[in-house]
């Protein structure tokens, strides 16, 4: 079955970096484009980056512009979100995601950005 695992959020001041990953098993990863949402409290779910199949194709939400980069390696089964210049809005519990809104979803890493 489908499985996506994220992993790397924690606790980090404004400014610093923070790099997520998400391993995948149960499908041919290298076929499926992937993204990265993320949930604030009281907040609706947001895209946040996506990267297609063999990762030449990336898109970002303006907010993450310039700071946020997807990237990913088939070899591996891994997706993974570079996060630079963090802000204390970035905080949310990141999901790696297959298949959009009514496709498959990780259990989130929460992401924390406080002084």
């Amino acid at each position: 079955q489908v499985q996506l695992v994220e992993s790397g959020g924690g606790l980090v001041q404004p400014g610093g970096s923070l790099k997520l990953s998400c391993a995948a098993s149960g499908f041919m990863f290298s076929f499926h484009a992937m993204s990265w949402y993320r949930q604030a409290p009281g907040k609706e779910r947001e895209l946040v980056a996506g990267i297609s199949s063999a990762g030449g194709s990336t898109n970002y939400a303006d907010s993450v512009k310039g700071r946020f980069t997807i990237s990913r390696d088939n070899a591996k089964y891994t997706v993974y979100l570079q996060m630079n210049s963090l802000k204390p809005e970035d905080t949310a519990v990141y999901c790696c995601n297959r298949g959009g809104q009514n496709g498959y979803w990780g259990q989130g890493t929460q992401v924390t950005v406080s002084s």
